[in-house]
């Protein structure tokens, strides 16, 4: 399998927030890392894909820096929640980007404060 890692630094204005993109990405969202430099304890992210508006990850009141593995529930073919088992947990299951720039908006992060999300995409 090919696997591509991307780097999208963030860079805070005087209110704390930023919105940044990643270059365009095909395939399954595998990992988002958070690499905190001088973010403000408490920082918030929102990362989407930007075209399609599907959530991939939020973090919210975050004061480490982390890897995470972004799932989401999935459907079965009439469209209901794909569980398992009958009454189960819902499956979950990558979040895949056709073309598609990851968006990352964050909240927070202190006055012209940096950081950067990594994802790797494959």
């Amino acid at each position: 399998m090919h696997a591509e890692r991307q780097s999208i630094a963030l860079t805070t204005a005087a209110d704390g927030s930023c919105t940044a993109y990643s270059t365009p990405v095909t395939g399954r969202i595998l990992t988002v890392a958070y690499v905190k430099t001088d973010f403000a304890d408490g920082v918030d992210f929102t990362i989407t894909l930007e075209n399609t508006g599907e959530a991939i990850l939020t973090l919210t009141n975050q004061n480490t820096a982390g890897v995470f593995y972004p799932r989401v529930p999935i459907d079965d073919e009439t469209g209901a929640d794909a569980l398992y088992a009958a009454g189960g947990t819902k499956l979950r299951d990558y979040v895949v980007a056709a073309n598609d720039r990851v968006k990352v908006i964050v909240a927070a992060g202190g006055d012209t404060k940096t950081g950067t999300i990594k994802i790797v995409v494959g």
